[in-house]
């Protein structure tokens, strides 16, 4: 009787340890945060920010360049193979004299075959007020065809920590040969 009474009280003393760290133990890498130490006690909020960005695309002062050309096949119809970095001002009206309140910083790649669309990756990078250093960043389908686009926020940092929500991107002006200026209205939920 003896040996199956100790046998049964250390399966229970095991099941007892390990219940109690299971959730840690389970991956080893993960645990538990206080929302209060990564700021996110506050009230969410949405805020709404209207950008406008200035590409220019000629050689000698270009924020926005090709880096890896299309596919010949595809060069005229939708520039598919494209792939392009971009550093561009980022005001808040649609003059390029407007006033500068940060960068959009990105890649860019012309991802359809059948028609002209970009999937970019862009930060808008903010250097004015309370948002100095902050950035926002969205990552999607960019329908050039299309009037108005619609992209999703997916994160951010400074301020824009957690941040989500959606751009909607319109085409102020373009001449493919020389520059485009874009206007971004970004609507973001963030702490």
């Amino acid at each position: 009787m003896a040996p199956q009474f100790l046998i049964l009280s250390l399966l229970i003393s095991c099941q007892a340890l390990t219940s109690t760290t299971k959730a840690a133990e389970d991956t080893g890498f993960v645990g538990s945060l206080d929302r209060a130490t990564l700021g996110l006690e506050k009230k969410n909020q949405v805020s709404h920010f209207r950008f406008y960005f200035h590409e220019t695309f000629t050689a000698n002062n270009a924020t926005s360049v090709p880096v890896v050309p299309a596919l010949p096949k595809y060069n005229t119809t939708t520039s598919f193979g494209t792939v392009g970095v971009m550093d561009n001002a980022l005001t808040t009206g649609p003059e390029r004299s407007s006033k500068l309140v940060g960068r959009v910083e990105g890649l860019y790649a012309a991802t359809s075959q059948t028609e002209f669309n970009l999937l970019v990756v862009l930060n808008f990078v903010l250097t004015e007020g309370k948002y100095n250093g902050s950035t926002i960043t969205i990552l999607g389908r960019n329908r050039i065809s299309q009037n108005l686009r619609e992209i999703p926020v997916i994160g951010g940092s400074g301020v824009f920590r957690f941040a989500t929500g959606y751009a909607e991107v319109n085409t102020v002006f373009l001449d493919p040969q020389t520059r485009s200026t874009i206007e971004y209205n970004i609507y973001v939920s963030h702490y």
